[in-house]
């Protein structure tokens, strides 16, 4: 199967022109001006833009939690992503007490591969590390996965010791991979919440009161600094905070291999929001929490200058109803986590031409950056022959407003509610097949191929 999309806008981390993409198969292999081959398909993608499929690094599927799981499986939350242009995800292997590395990938193998509509890799997440793992964590790095998630909160649950923190920075820098922290100061935050709940200060607004910035930005230091011992990349993930961010910095001016993310929902939320009467504020419930507006545009700024270097969602959805509704009464058992998968790229792409930004730095936020970080580029990330055909072709002109009534991911409610924001992703192509095409979803579950990844660039 040949396809030809003509006439459209090609925007990449690089390039911008007005242009045609041949593909045959599942690859690109021609991109130019007025391409002379014909093919089995011709798209029009006259004044809109053609850019490569976007990735979301930071998902959670599926996702034990809080005596629940996250809404979304792996069928429904890729058929989302897709229609929000979003062709490749990296969910998080969590390693469960006892469990080896291979038993906690061949779970998730085991629930991703029947469903998942886009392609799909995995950062193993890492609760135990003694010396008998690491001829494991070699075979890991065999099967493709370069990145390994460690938690500095969550203690008792995911919490790791300084110990495990060096173990797999030193490993995973040793295989060409990263460490992504979830950085904060888990210890001081539970001390803070036993504090609230002996006050009797139960409301969701209080979870963020538990969790303050500084809290982050401890972690954010104290992981950077083993990293920097350890002589290997470290990646914050969910930085929220402008004192975080400047922990990176920091450490990136010193000329560290230091990086981070942050996620849609810290550009435009803010700790307000855990105001709002009648328990809504739970559906603002994750961690890190909203924090003050202050840190908005300090954030917009980091991903401007390159202090941050890719947006996210951390999307692991609960309901409002029968989920989120488990903590009335008690914050602590709110399932942490919001719907996000689908509204990021247009999101980004709203924000950031507000602001400023080029079309080819949207891109690079959206896309090409995680491809790189994460081992999947050039096959990810970019429109080039030899290239995965996954395509976006993106009406920037089209406005719209993001609602729960109109979204397909499997959750009873929208972060963004009632925003409204310019740009709709129309026609989505994954590896050459076109899966989203006028509103309507046209793949099939289980499409999706896992992402073998490799080394690890640093941007």
């Amino acid at each position: 199967m040949t396809t030809l999309i003509k006439n459209g806008r090609v925007i990449t981390a690089t390039d911008d022109y007005i242009g045609d993409v041949f593909i045959d198969g599942e690859k690109i292999v021609g991109v130019g001006k007025t391409l002379p081959q014909t093919a089995d398909r011709t798209i029009d993608a006259s004044n809109k833009l053609v850019i490569p499929g976007a990735i979301d690094p930071h998902v959670h599927m599926e996702l034990p939690f809080g005596g629940t799981v996250s809404s979304d499986d792996f069928k429904t939350g890729t058929i989302a992503a897709a229609f929000g242009g979003t062709t490749s995800i990296i969910d998080f292997a969590i390693q469960y007490k006892g469990k080896t590395f291979k038993e906690t990938l061949d779970d998730w193998d085991s629930r991703a591969g029947p469903k998942c509509a886009i392609d799909y890799s995995y950062h193993l997440a890492v609760t135990e590390y003694e010396p008998r793992h690491k001829k494991e964590f070699a075979e890991v790095v065999e099967r493709g996965i370069t990145t390994f998630k460690i938690f500095l909160a969550y203690p008792g649950v995911f919490m790791i010791d300084d110990t495990t923190m060096f173990r797999v920075m030193q490993s995973a820098g040793e295989a060409g991979g990263m460490t992504l922290v979830h950085a904060e100061n888990g210890i001081a935050i539970q001390q803070m919440i036993d504090n609230l709940v002996a006050e009797g200060k139960m409301e969701p607004k209080y979870h963020a009161q538990s969790r303050p910035p500084t809290m982050q930005a401890d972690g954010v230091a104290r992981a950077l600094r083993v990293g920097e011992v350890a002589n290997a990349p470290v990646f914050i993930v969910h930085v929220s905070c402008e004192s975080a961010m400047n922990e990176i910095v920091r450490s990136r001016d010193e000329g560290n291999a230091s990086f981070g993310e942050t996620c849609t929902q810290y550009l435009f939320l803010n700790e307000t929001y855990y105001d709002k009467p009648n328990f809504e504020g739970a559906k603002y419930v994750f961690t890190p929490p909203l924090v003050p507006k202050e840190n908005i545009e300090p954030l917009w700024k980091g991903l401007k200058l390159g202090y941050l270097q890719e947006v996210s969602t951390d999307h692991c959805p609960f309901n409002f109803k029968g989920q989120k509704e488990l903590g009335r009464g008690d914050f602590r058992k709110i399932p942490n986590g919001g719907p996000g998968v689908e509204d990021r790229l247009s999101l980004v792409y709203d924000g950031a031409m507000k602001r400023g930004f080029s079309l080819n730095k949207w891109v690079d936020l959206c896309s090409t950056a995680s491809a790189k970080m994460f081992g999947m580029f050039p096959k990810k990330g970019t429109i080039a022959p030899g290239s995965d055909a996954d395509i976006v072709i993106f009406d920037h002109n089209k406005e719209r407003t993001i609602s729960a009534k109109t979204h397909h991911m499997n959750c009873d409610y929208s972060l963004f509610e009632g925003m409204q924001i310019k740009g709709l992703p129309e026609t989505v192509l994954s590896r050459g097949k076109v899966i989203i095409e006028d509103g309507q979803y046209k793949g099939t579950p289980g499409e999706g191929k896992f992402i073998r990844r490799g080394e690890c660039a640093q941007l």
